[in-house]
Formats: C-alpha cells, structure tokens, sequence
C-alpha cells in the first residue's frame, strides 16, 4: 500500500462506489473487500471496506455508518488531457449526482470531484496579466470547463 492513501466514509454503498469509480476511469481496480463476518456491525458478508485503484492511486473505502458524510471542502482534482476526456468523465461521474461552478461536480455518492483540462493551468499562468484574467473570467461562468472557450478568451484577452 502506499504511504498516504485517502480514506473515503461511506454509510452503506462503499463496495458499490469502488465498483462505480473503477468503471468511470480506464485504469481503475478493485484491490481487495474486507466483509463483515458474524460479529460485525454490518450485515453478515456485507462490504466492511474496500481498497480500490483509479490511475494508479489508492483509496480506502469503509462503510462506516451515517456518522459523517462528505463536503466540497475535499474533493478529487483530475487532470483532463483533452475535452473529450472532460466531457466523458462529467457526464459519468454526473449521473445521479450534480454539477456545480468551474468544473466542480458532485457524485450520486456525494464525493466532490474537479474535472479540470490541463490548459486551463498553463493559460491561467500566462506571463500576460490580460490573457490569464481573461481565461479566469472565462472559467468563472462556466459549469463544465470548455476548452474551447478558454482558448478564445486567450486570444482575446
């Protein structure tokens, strides 16, 4: 395993959300499942945790109960090579959950993702000041990043 890995809170639905999250991404795997044996608190044989793997980066998954439930406060940023990644991403990681501003979205489980172009980075850094606050305003008024439409108000700006 490896030194730091994220541990994900679920209720209920933490082998269900490894499963759906391994699909979404190309390289993703489920690891191992722990199940609850006769004296845990979960039903007999039910997921107790889950060590699954998306693009080579490990999380834990527990069903712990409705104890604690996530926030945008944490969220997962991925870095997207292309538009056509950003979109396929969104809308599969959008089904059942909700999209919000600047490529922030929320998941049918309530995790907060980033689906974010790289571009966006490289012309947010731009050594023109106009350009780089001309992408920004450009960023701000969108719900899923266009690569598109940052590239032009790049040329514009």
């Amino acid at each position: 395993m490896q030194k730091i890995t994220p541990f994900l809170w679920f209720d209920t639905h933490a082998e269900e959300a490894a499963n759906f999250y391994v699909s979404v991404f190309k390289n993703g795997k489920v690891v191992s499942v722990s199940r609850y044996g006769e004296a845990g608190p979960g039903p007999k044989g039910s997921a107790m945790s889950v060590v699954f793997e998306i693009e080579g980066q490990q999380f834990y998954a527990l069903n712990g109960g409705p104890h604690y439930t996530f926030t945008p406060a944490i969220s997962l940023f991925v870095n997207c090579e292309s538009q056509e990644e950003v979109d396929a991403l969104w809308e599969k990681l959008c089904e059942g959950g909700r999209p919000n501003r600047c490529g922030w979205l929320t998941d049918k489980y309530g995790l907060s993702w980033q689906i974010i172009p790289s571009v966006l980075s490289r012309l947010l850094q731009s050594s023109d000041a106009k350009k780089s606050s001309s992408v920004m305003k450009a960023m701000l008024s969108m719900v899923k990043i266009d690569v598109g439409a940052l590239e032009k108000a790049y040329a514009e700006g």
